[in-house]
């Protein structure tokens, strides 16, 4: 079925970054949002938009009758959840085809099944993808709790069956800590995720994440899409993402793209979904779990394979094969991909909520912006503080992290605190250069003074400029000579 009309179930640049694609294809586009999103930019590209409640996102974007009414109301024929919110809730996909409207994205059994991470774990296990030793099947009991903690060694994870973004995980070191740790495990997986169900991991210490996207069509075909490395964190969520990974040999890279590819196959799988892997220090890799929608990072995948992933989306749930094999895929380049959020790198990346005084963007080759704001805006404190994402392409990786650094002097902001002056750091530093880090960049090298110091730095020198214009500005003279000998003889010609 050809799809001619598209509601977008989400907001900022992830909703424009689909209707910008639905719109090459000829497909018209409805906005749904909230009373703090009426003037926002996702509203304002898209064709249509609807209001459908106030600021919350359980009063708004989290609606599931009320954004399945508005599609029905403009005859949208498909919806798009684009991440978070309702992108893998299940009964949101289940309910969005008992109304014969198209959901992109994969079978509401698929999200179900790979949804709780035992469940996927059972299924990955059938196809023989490596797991972390530890248990399949959720736990309640200390007791039973101490003896796979003892089978598996400790350091151990204690983690939610259900959910993700770091919620219900806890480190247990011994047994003395163990059963308070998992009482709070459940605690926060209960109030989070709406089930306390938890399970047990050996702990990898120091691990590398490497995510692998893939495709998968209707009739069965399913591809791979190389390797994502996202191990530059912060509170277990992504901060940098690079594609390809620095450390994954071609053999490996085999290896983890077919493990992927057999994990979409245990679900029946259908669209883009990315296999999260946890990498050792002598890179082994286990199986972490599936995500049943479009990833943050896509675009640094997209850079490297030429594919536009929400296109393919598309064409997947219109029912069209995919146009290509395996062996038609070439990783082109090197991209890597920033998430310039509004939060303080100084204290704890905590949200620094305020408007957008100054907001201008980097441009050039092999550099791409998505987001959802413009210069004056307010951020909105009901939602993800992320507000764009900074990618860029070249040739190798020592290229790609020059261009990154280049882009983040050249992107402007002021009026909020935001993730830049940390991105920058990352690029300059040794660990992140040799391709030698883990998990625990943040944790191992990073404080706050080293940002603060540069910011003090940066504000001297801006102030002895300021001083020097209003000096050069306030005298006859031109300059000395001194001065003249930094400047270009074209800038000198110009005075």
């Amino acid at each position: 079925m050809k799809i001619t009309k598209l509601l977008v179930a989400n907001r900022g640049e992830i909703a424009i970054r689909v209707m910008r694609t639905a719109r090459e294809m000829g497909i018209k586009t409805v906005a749904v949002y909230s009373e703090a999103d009426r003037n926002a930019r996702h509203t304002q590209f898209a064709d249509e938009a609807y209001l459908i409640g106030p600021p919350p996102s359980n009063q708004s974007y989290l609606l599931m009758d009320k954004i399945i009414e508005v599609a029905k109301a403009c005859g949208a024929d498909a919806i798009h959840p684009g991440y978070g919110f309702l992108s893998e809730n299940a009964v949101f996909a289940q309910k969005v085809e008992a109304n014969g409207i198209i959901f992109i994205g994969p079978t509401p059994e698929s999200i179900d099944m790979m949804g709780d991470k035992l469940s996927a774990k059972q299924a990955a296990k059938k196809f023989n993808i490596p797991m972390v030793p530890g248990t399949d099947h959720a736990i309640v009991d200390v007791a039973e709790a101490k003896s796979v903690a003892a089978k598996a060694g400790y350091p151990i994870l204690i983690k939610a069956s259900a959910g993700g973004g770091g919620k219900g995980m806890r480190v247990v070191n011994n047994d003395e800590e163990l059963e308070e740790q998992m009482h709070r495990a459940m605690s926060e997986a209960l109030s989070a995720f709406g089930s306390d169900a938890v399970f047990i991991e050996k702990f990898v210490s120091s691990p590398r994440h490497i995510e692998i996207q893939v495709l998968a069509d209707t009739q069965g075909n399913v591809v791979y899409l190389f390797e994502r490395e996202c191990s530059i964190q912060r509170r277990h969520q992504k901060l940098v993402e690079e594609a390809p990974s620095s450390v994954v040999s071609p053999e490996m890279r085999k290896a983890m793209g077919e493990s992927a590819v057999n994990a979409a196959k245990a679900c029946n799988y259908r669209g883009a979904g990315t296999v999260e892997f946890l990498v050792d220090a002598d890179l082994n890799y286990y199986f972490l779990e599936m995500n049943t929608r479009l990833q943050v990072e896509h675009p640094v995948t997209e850079f490297i394979t030429g594919l536009d992933l929400v296109r393919e989306q598309i064409l997947i749930a219109e029912g069209k094969p995919l146009s290509f094999t395996q062996e038609d895929l070439k990783i082109h380049g090197h991209a890597i991909e920033l998430r310039v959020t509004a939060e303080d790198p100084t204290n704890n990346f905590l949200p620094d909520i305020g408007k957008l005084i100054t907001y201008r963007r980097p441009q050039g080759h092999g550099i791409r912006v998505d987001d959802g704001y413009e210069e004056g805006m307010d951020i909105p404190i009901y939602y993800d503080p992320l507000l764009s994402k900074l990618i860029v392409h070249a040739a190798t990786r020592e290229l790609a992290c020059k261009k990154m650094i280049r882009a983040i002097d050249d992107y402007k902001i002021s009026g909020v605190a935001t993730t830049l002056p940390f991105g920058k750091y990352v690029m300059q530093h040794h660990a992140f250069l040799s391709g030698q880090f883990d998990t625990k960049f943040i944790e191992t090298y990073f404080t706050p003074d080293q940002l603060k110091s540069e910011n003090v730095e940066e504000e001297k020198i801006a102030a002895l400029m300021a001083i020097k214009v209003l000096e050069e500005n306030g005298t006859a003279t031109i300059a000395t000579h001194a001065v003249n000998e930094e400047r270009s003889k074209w800038k000198i010609n110009r005075l």
